[in-house]
């Protein structure tokens, strides 16, 4: 293998691995009107009444902002201190 065919090789790696590494950070977070958020991993469709509100992962409450982080698995989203799924 040439000098040329390793640097195409690598080059064709390293845009592999990006790539990959792009997907798995799809994650948001994900808020209702009451202030709990949580994480989710997947693109959910909510009711329009369970005013949900979408974030993007880095997204942050700023200082005097009444939220509080209220991590659930599923699919679903808080109402209340319920939890609803759908």
């Amino acid at each position: 293998m040439n000098m040329r065919s390793r640097l195409v090789a690598l080059v064709l790696a390293g845009f592999g691995l990006a790539a990959l590494s792009s997907i798995s950070a799809s994650a948001r977070i994900v808020c209702n009107g009451a202030g709990a958020c949580w994480h989710v991993h997947d693109e959910y469709t909510y009711p329009p009444a369970a005013g949900i509100i979408i974030h993007p992962d880095d997204w942050a409450w700023k200082q005097g902002e009444h939220y509080s982080w209220r991590e659930h698995p599923g699919r679903g989203y808080w109402r209340g201190n319920q939890w609803e799924v759908f």
